[in-house]
């Protein structure tokens, strides 16, 4: 739970709405930051998984069969 004594919070709450908009949206792409090697890894495996498709190693599914797994 956010302490709403805290100063910092306060003057956040206390910010015009626009700017709190801004701070929000700022915050929230602050969270959403690549990793670099999270990055290479899932174009290391994108890249397998690519060759194992075009070898035929792996196969393929039609949006309607994805579909039909989940609809509710």
């Amino acid at each position: 739970m956010i302490d709403r004594n805290n100063p910092l919070i306060r003057e956040a709450t206390s910010l015009p709405s626009l700017d709190k908009l801004q701070l929000v949206d700022y915050l929230l792409e602050s969270l959403d930051m690549p990793d670099a090697e999270i990055e290479k890894l899932w174009a290391e495996e994108s890249s397998r998984r690519w060759e194992g498709y075009k070898t035929g190693e792996i196969g393929s599914v039609s949006t309607a069969e994805v579909f039909e797994k989940y609809k509710p």
